[in-house]
Parts: structure tokens; C-alpha cells; sequence
């Protein structure tokens, strides 16, 4: 059943219209920050919300009960740019505002947006947004493991590194918002990507040499310098040796947003 070709009725060769599949079948690859845009909504439970599964809780997918949330991720160095609440499902015209507001801020609009079919998305109102930009919608095959990963991915960390981590999830939108502020900017400035080799996302987005990647400290005494280390091969800085401490803080006092320096000690 796995392996066997779906069903389709005669003169159809595919479920969605023409437009769509075509828009399905190519592939976007980033070549440079900004090229390509990320777009999702997830909704984010709060403290009265998805914890039951009967009435009146397992319906209202809306303020208190949960945040929607929406993210916005640059393909190529995998940087947040934005993440905005509603405290209800938003519409075409809520989602086109963020996107404006997200190419002012960052001074750049992209050649792509990578989104699924949700409603927000796959409509006219949307569409014309994007014609009237110059920027091409590229949408995730329906069904398609891994059609837009990137975004996903990202909203998985949110949730797990973020959301479930508070110790209340803010009831009032300019709280939630300030939560998801504090996250991001962790996120893109300290927090190491494995897809980008060990460097965070703005050293990316911004050309920066990546911390991995400057000398280190080698608390190793007899260790020969020209000898490889774990990748990616850094020299060794000062004699070897080295005794070392770390220092550990927090942003904003949150737990969840660790801050970790390795210093050296007398």
C-alpha cells in the first residue's frame, strides 16, 4: 500500500491546480542572506490551554487559551527575523503587515518565500502582496516529508527551548512578545548551529568570523600545537596548558537562555 501510485481521476495530474503544482515542483536553494524567507504559524498553548481533551478546552485554539505565532527565518544563515503574536488565527492581511514591517527592519526584501498551503498563504490576497513586491511564493508539497523543514525545525527549538521553559507562559500579548524577543536574540547571536558548522546564525547573516573558528585555549600541557583538533581546526592560543574557567550567566535572568564564556586563569 506504501509503495503503490495514488489514484488520480483521468485528466488530472495532481490534486492541486496547475499553479500549484508547478510552484510545488521547483526547488528554491539560497544563495546568499535574504534570498529566501521561511514562513509558519504554530499556535503556542498558554496556561488554561490544550490540556484537556474535552470541552470548553479542546476546541478554542485562541486568546486564553493559546498564542498563535508567527515565524519568519532566512534560509541561508537559518536567522529569526521575526516572530509575531496574535491572540487569534491571523489573516492574509495580518500576515503581509509582519512582512513589511520584518523588510523595514532588516533594510531587504526576498527573492523567495517558502511557505505550506495554510489559508494565510495559498489566496489571492497573499499572492498580489507578493506581485506587487517582485518576490516569488514557493510553497511545501502537501504530504512531502521535509518540504519545509527549516521552518519547522525552528519552530521546534522555540517551543523546546523557549515556550516549555517558562515557568507561566505570559497571559498578556506584550509579555509573550517580550519572551519571544529575548529568545531570538539568543538564538541568532549565541546559539550554536549544527547545519552551520558550529556558528550561530548572525555570525552568518552578518559575514563574521565564527568563534569556533579563532584561536583556543589548550589546557593540554604536552599537547603538540601542530596537531589537528576537533573540527573545525583552530590554532591553539598562548603556550598550552592553560587553565581555564567558565563562566556561565543568563539573558534577562532567564534560565533557558544560558550565556557561556571560557576564560583563562592565572
Amino acid at each position: 500500500m506504501l509503495t503503490r501510485e495514488p489514484w488520480m481521476p483521468p485528466h488530472a495530474s495532481t490534486p492541486d491546480t496547475a499553479e500549484g503544482a508547478t510552484l510545488s515542483a521547483r526547488v528554491v536553494t539560497a544563495k546568499r542572506p535574504n534570498h529566501v524567507w521561511h514562513l509558519d504559524l504554530t499556535a503556542v498553548p498558554a496556561v488554561a490551554g490544550f490540556w484537556a481533551p474535552w470541552m470548553p478546552f479542546a476546541l478554542p485554539q485562541c486568546w486564553p487559551f493559546c498564542w498563535w505565532v508567527l515565524a519568519v527565518v532566512d534560509h541561508f544563515s537559518r536567522r529569526a527575523l521575526a516572530c509575531a503574536v496574535f491572540n487569534h488565527e491571523p489573516d492574509a492581511d495580518q500576515i503581509c503587515v509582519v512582512l513589511n514591517r520584518t523588510a523595514r527592519a532588516v533594510g531587504k526584501k526576498p527573492k523567495y518565500t517558502v511557505s505550506d498551503k495554510g489559508s494565510q498563504f495559498w489566496c489571492q490576497r497573499f499572492k498580489a502582496w507578493c506581485k506587487r513586491r517582485k518576490i516569488r511564493p514557493r510553497f511545501g508539497a502537501v504530504g512531502q516529508h521535509g518540504s519545509i523543514a527549516v521552518i519547522e525545525r525552528f519552530i521546534k527549538s522555540l517551543k523546546t527551548e523557549c515556550v516549555t521553559r517558562l515557568p507561566l507562559v505570559p497571559l498578556d500579548m506584550g509579555g509573550m512578545a517580550a519572551e519571544l524577543r529575548l529568545y531570538l536574540d539568543w538564538y541568532n547571536a549565541e546559539r550554536p548551529h549544527e547545519f552551520l558548522g558550529g556558528r550561530t546564525p548572525d555570525e552568518v547573516y552578518y559575514r563574521r568570523k565564527a568563534a569556533n573558528a579563532k584561536p583556543r585555549l589548550e589546557p593540554r600541557t604536552d599537547w603538540p600545537r601542530k596537531s589537528p583538533c576537533a573540527a573545525p581546526q583552530a590554532p591553539a592560543r598562548g603556550p598550552c596548558g592553560a587553565h581555564v574557567e567558565l563562566d556561565l550567566d543568563f539573558m534577562a535572568d532567564r534560565k533557558h537562555l544560558p550565556l557561556i564564556a571560557l576564560k583563562r586563569t592565572a
